[in-house]
């Protein structure tokens, strides 16, 4: 599959980044089912623990503006080329997890020629969901 235009999104989105701190800037780019691509970036705070990440960001918007299932995620980082791979973070991976299928492709890239492709359910296994409080989980994708 051609993945270059959902990373292109979500190098459009790390170029927005608000990394101060870090200097690490992240974007992401999530393709909700209905075809909209909703982007984020990682805003930091001097605090640290309010920092939200560039995935929670697009998913967050895409939730609050109706969307709740959703295809394929592409992440890209401003590590480097020499650098490995940027994925979720944990708690990036649950949010997700409550929201998206295991199956669905998780795109990690350094450049739209330079990526490789995963799963959700491969970056996190045996995730815990609402089956998990004994309630089945929302039509949400």
């Amino acid at each position: 599959m051609d993945w270059s235009g959902l990373i292109e999104k979500a190098l459009e989105g790390m170029e927005r980044a608000y990394a101060p701190y870090s200097g690490f800037r992240v974007g992401a780019a999530l393709l909700g089912e209905n075809g909209v691509v909703y982007t984020g970036c990682n805003v930091e705070s001097c605090a640290y623990t309010p920092t939200i990440c560039a995935e929670r960001t697009a998913l967050v918007k895409a939730v609050s503006e109706g969307e709740r299932a959703f295809s394929a995620l592409a992440v890209v980082s401003s590590a480097g080329a020499d650098a490995d791979y940027t994925s979720p973070c944990g708690v990036c991976r649950q949010m997700l997890f409550e929201f998206c299928k295991e199956d669905m492709p998780v795109i990690l890239a350094k450049s739209k020629e330079d990526y490789q492709t995963t799963t959700l359910g491969q970056l996190f296994p045996m995730g815990f969901g609402p089956d998990k409080l004994g309630k089945e989980k929302p039509v949400c994708g």
